[in-house]
């Protein structure tokens, strides 16, 4: 039987079988990662260690069209025709889901169809010689090339090249919800994060255009971090797009003890486009790559994962079941995007929106700090620093540095550099605080004269609610 005429009945099988089946238990399931190598598409590596047990013991297969187990047998057969009869394994169907891996990263999707088709054909052709654990083994099987053929289905025919149209901008409940929160109590935070996303947003827009993505997406960083170039999150995210340190550092950003190229604007859109792209490669539609961006990936694939029916595509689905945060934040997107649409149906009348700052580049090939060089060159030194916010310590980095000065000042800034005094940040020193009862973050970095997220960054905690008594804290401090 043609394989493209067959395809629609095979992946409805995979579901029934994969729908079936029951949840593992842990042992199980170490048992299945034991004896199963791991195969991941594009964007899945933060998967492996987060999602949720597949299955336990194979479930009793479903009743199935006898010509469709024929023809997947045939098919088997015929491919290992040329093998001198060498029969059919399970690592060979494992071989060929591999394989359209490799071919659904060259963009060859059809291919990678065909492939899955063939490695499940492989899969029903396969011997049953062992018990328990091979069952299980198949089982997974099963459910990774179900899985693996929705994913490439969910992607066909919406790749990240996106109209204007691309993201539907539905007014529902949840989106009232939000734009009359917009209205409210947030109505402040929104006049002033949209009147500073006059700094940026008009290069992120381009940024994205250029991407072959959607330029909504350039009204991100409002929800995120109100277009603050140095907001924290309590999860110690930061910047413009709040990336947390381990998922910036994946998509290219440096972080170091003189630089965080989380907080600079151009960089980190990169990375957040690199990383959107990603997302919409793994799910297909811009509402699920969002809830996705804000909680990750495996949170998200967590709830696909425990539907009976596997949705990757209808955000809506989901809702219900993802965490209120994340569940939010698609609503509130699409509420940003109705209300700067048109302002005035939702009661907004914006002032002039700040404007970026035209700048020149010079190269520093020492430490030299962005006050006293704004004292030589003649502007203010927060305009430096505006520029130039990656700089953690308001000073350049030791080697050669693209600095950011305000147009007109690159020859006298160049000049001035070498008369400046090489600078040495002050070296962080600790004392050792013991947690007494009743006290909390906030008191001891009032005590020791410093901050909560140092104390937090110092000791690598995300939060200080779980402090016990008579736990032991580095405090940094000063040195005099």
């Amino acid at each position: 039987m043609d394989r493209l005429i067959r395809f629609p009945f095979l992946l409805l099988l995979l579901f029934t079988l994969a729908a079936c089946s029951t949840h593992t238990s842990p042992a199980a399931l170490q048992t299945s990662q034991e004896t199963t190598p791991a195969v991941m598409f594009p964007g899945e590596e933060s998967m492996v260690a987060t999602a949720p047990a597949v299955h336990e013991q194979a479930a009793e297969p479903a009743p199935a069209a006898p010509t469709l187990a024929a023809d997947a047998a045939g098919d088997a057969a015929d491919d290992n025709s040329g093998d001198d009869n060498e029969p059919v394994t399970l690592d060979a169907a494992l071989d060929l889901v591999e394989t359209a891996r490799q071919l659904w990263a060259a963009g060859d999707r059809d291919k990678a169809i065909e492939t899955l088709d063939k490695a499940y054909a492989a899969l029903l052709a396969a011997p049953m010689e062992g018990g328990d654990k091979e069952a299980q083994q198949r089982e997974d099987l099963r459910f990774l090339i179900s899985r693996r053929l929705t994913e490439i289905y969910s992607t066909r025919f919406t790749k990240a090249t996106g109209t204007h149209n691309e993201i539907p901008l539905m007014v529902n409940d949840h989106v009232e919800r939000e734009i009359k929160l917009f209205q409210g109590m947030e109505r402040d935070f929104f006049i002033e994060s949209y009147r500073r996303s006059g700094r940026y947003r008009e290069q992120m827009a381009k940024a994205f255009r250029e991407a072959g993505m959607p330029e909504e997406l350039s009204w991100l960083p409002l929800i995120e971090s109100g277009f603050k170039v140095r907001a924290l999150s309590r999860a110690r995210a930061l910047g413009l797009w709040q990336f947390i340190p381990s998922t910036g550092y994946k998509y290219g950003l440096k972080r170091t003890d003189w630089v965080d190229e989380r907080l600079d604007p151009e960089k980190a859109t990169a990375a957040a486009i690199a990383y959107l792209r990603e997302l919409h490669d793994m799910f297909g539609d811009w509402a699920t790559v969002l809830a996705a961006y804000n909680c990750g990936e495996g949170a998200v694939l967590r709830v696909i994962r425990n539907q009976k029916i596997n949705y990757l595509d209808n955000f809506w689905d989901l809702y219900e079941r993802l965490p209120r945060e994340t569940a939010r934040y698609y609503p509130r997107f699409l509420a940003t995007l109705a209300i700067v649409k048109d302002p005035a149906k939702y009661g907004f009348a914006f002032d002039e929106l700040e404007q970026s700052m035209p700048f020149e580049t010079v190269s520093c090939e020492k430490p030299v700090q962005l006050a006293k060089l704004a004292e030589k060159i003649d502007c203010d030194a927060d305009d430096l620093s505006l520029l130039n916010p990656e700089l953690r310590y308001q000073a350049t980095p030791p080697g050669s540095y693209a600095l950011k000065v305000p147009s007109g000042k690159a020859q006298v800034a160049s000049a001035s550099i070498d008369s400046l005094p090489k600078y040495a940040p002050p070296k962080p020193a600790f004392v050792v605080h013991r947690v007494r009862r009743g006290e909390t973050l906030s008191t001891i970095a009032v005590r020791y004269r410093t901050s909560v997220s140092r104390i937090l960054e110092a000791n690598n905690l995300r939060s200080g609610r779980l402090l016990r008594i008579g736990q032991k804290l580095k405090i940094p401090v000063r040195a005099s």
